[in-house]
């Protein structure tokens, strides 16, 4: 392992090892902050539990979808945005508006308008996800150097061709470092969205425990959530990767 993978590991090791010590210090009462090795095995008996699963199903349903349809929305018109130099210009004020504003106020109108069921949970993440998303595929489109621009028009790419060959792979590293980030806050907003007024969902689930006051079950909920976030913000990275390797590949070979 690398010097920078062991520091890493040595930081996991050392905010388990602070979490356990005060789990076993009685400076706080016990069932606010459980031993470790309590949540860990409330976290396997949620796993083994078949009444789990629809709960864990609905929120991937919700986050997925919404955050696909975000995602998509925000590049398609971050991408517009920037290549349309006049709606660019028009719009990104509403934008900068508007992205920094929590999402959570929305659930009302969202709930109004989609029901109080999966609907206005997508739409939630799907909002959630769409403003990174955008701003960051805005910034990028605008950052592409003109030389390329340039060679394009020299090659008389049409408006298509310039957006596939020369934008999506200079956007490519920025678009995804907004994807990441909008899959966290789609999430965060999916969640809240559950547990403010829904009948399943791992939002619920927490709120379920909260209320029974099941601490360590709390955590292992919350730590479920943790490694699944974590398992899909690796996923898109990995995705990425390839994406832009087989890129430098195509340009690297020669066309017959």
């Amino acid at each position: 392992m690398s010097r920078a993978a062991y520091l890493r590991l040595a930081t996991l090791l050392l905010v388990w090892a602070a979490w356990e010590a005060l789990a076993r210090s009685g400076l706080v009462f016990q069932g606010v902050v459980p031993s470790s090795l309590t949540v860990l095995a409330s976290a396997a008996s949620e796993l083994g539990s078949s009444n789990f699963y629809p709960h864990l199903w609905r929120s991937a349903e919700e986050i997925g979808v919404g955050f696909a349809i975000g995602s998509a929305a925000g590049v398609g018109l971050g991408t517009l945005m920037g290549v349309a130099v006049f709606l660019g210009r028009m719009a990104h004020p509403y934008i900068h508006v508007l992205a920094p504003t929590p999402k959570i106020i929305f659930l009302p109108v969202l709930m109004i308008l989609f029901g109080v069921d999966i609907g206005s949970k997508i739409a939630m993440g799907a909002i959630s996800a769409f403003f990174p998303v955008v701003v960051a595929t805005y910034d990028s489109v605008r950052l592409v150097p003109p030389v390329l621009l340039r060679v394009a028009r020299s090659f008389r790419a049409s408006r298509w061709q310039t957006v596939v060959k020369v934008y999506f792979p200079s956007m490519l590293p920025a678009v995804v470092t907004g994807m990441r980030l909008g899959l966290g806050v789609a999430i965060i907003g999916t969640l809240l969205a559950e547990i403010k007024l829904s009948n399943r969902g791992l939002g619920f689930l927490a709120i379920q425990r909260y209320e029974g006051f099941h601490i360590p079950d709390l955590y292992a909920v919350l730590l479920i959530i943790f490694v699944l976030a974590v398992a899909a913000n690796i996923a898109i990275g990995r995705v990425a990767d390839r994406l832009q390797r087989r890129h430098v590949i195509s340009r690297r070979t020669p066309s017959r």
